[in-house]
């Protein structure tokens, strides 16, 4: 039974769901949503903070700042609230509102941006923000997640191994590509593993990350509006994008099998499937990361409304509404590349 007295000191991280009876491609799809935090942030956020801590540059009255689109947010927003820092979260009208209440209810001051830079769009924005207020008082610490190593060596040390720990013949990974921390991290890891894995990054449509035209970006999390300085091409074996109505579409699918996740993940797992169906998968063993769950997103990508006005009234076919009637137990199978579970 685990017993803690901090928030940031849990993580669930050997969970998977079996996406094949659903999708009908074998892909593994690693739940990275259950912790305090409710996402893969908490791993960076916490080896960032405490890098800072280890350096002497984290005092009892610095006051941690950060630009983010959500989650970062969050998982900083348990962190300093458990450490006593105060907190400054910098986001923009994209952020979904059960995300900054969320924030603003662990003690953080939300700065909503709401123009965009003429140049580096609404993220441009808000890094400018975020550094007119660090040069008008030192008591203010930038993590800068988008060039701070921290973010990628926490998945580095923890999320690829735990993936290699119950799947040793694993062929591809799919990761989804944001500040392109979780990316690097696995990559570079698994670059030097004992046999080789494809690294596929998952991108949104209009992003510029791996290139291309900028483009309107409804959902928080994936694509960048600026090369993410963390990103080395090098590791990436292939980058795919998908089209934010996929994601909807995707996301909509999976909840009508009972499995609520967020934006990101739906864009994750599009791109996986799509990926997998131009291919021989009988052999083949696929994880994609889960950022995080759905229950953020219910006033926007769960929400009629805010998708008829943004993709149109037919974004969503009838077999992506959620329906009732029995479904099949798909029952159990060999599942290859997959390590067992050690007994009690």
């Amino acid at each position: 039974m685990p017993v803690i007295s901090d928030p940031y000191s849990f993580n669930e991280e050997d969970l998977y769901v079996d996406l094949e009876p659903i999708f009908e491609h074998p892909l593994f799809l690693k739940c990275e949503g259950f912790n305090f935090a409710g996402s893969i942030k908490l791993k960076p956020a916490t080896e960032m903070v405490e890098a800072a801590e280890r350096a002497g540059v984290m005092t009892p009255d610095s006051v941690l700042v950060e630009s983010s689109s959500g989650n970062m947010g969050v998982a900083l927003s348990v962190i300093a609230a458990s450490k006593g820092y105060r907190f400054l979260c910098v986001t923009d009208s994209r952020c979904n509102l059960s995300t900054r209440l969320l924030m603003e209810a662990l003690g953080t001051q939300v700065h909503v941006v709401t123009e965009p830079s003429p140049d580096g769009g609404f993220l441009g924005a808000r890094l400018d923000y975020v550094r007119r207020r660090c040069a008008r008082d030192e008591r203010y610490v930038w993590l800068s997640q988008y060039t701070n190593a921290h973010n990628w060596k926490a998945h580095y040390h923890r999320t690829a191994p735990a993936i290699a720990r119950w799947f040793p013949h694993l062929d591809v990974l799919f990761v989804g590509a944001g500040t392109t921390g979780t990316l690097m991290g696995c990559a570079r890891w698994f670059r030097h593993w004992h046999r080789p894995v494809r690294i596929v990054a998952v991108d949104t449509v209009g992003s510029v990350t791996f290139g291309g035209t900028p483009g309107r970006r409804m959902l928080p999390g994936l694509g960048m509006s600026m090369r993410p300085p963390l990103l080395d091409t090098s590791y990436v074996d292939e980058a795919i994008q998908v089209e934010e109505a996929d994601t909807i579409r995707t996301c909509h699918r999976l909840a009508s099998h009972g499995f609520l996740f967020g934006g990101s993940t739906g864009t994750v797992v599009s791109g996986a499937i799509d990926w997998l169906a131009q291919r021989d998968t009988q052999r083949l063993t696929a994880v994609a990361i889960a950022p995080d769950l759905g229950e953020r997103y219910l006033d926007t990508v769960y929400q009629a409304n805010w998708i008829q006005d943004l993709y149109g009234d037919d974004v969503l076919t009838t077999d992506e509404r959620p329906h009732a009637g029995p479904r099949r137990d798909p029952g159990s199978r060999t599942v290859p590349g997959c390590a067992r579970r050690p007994g009690p």
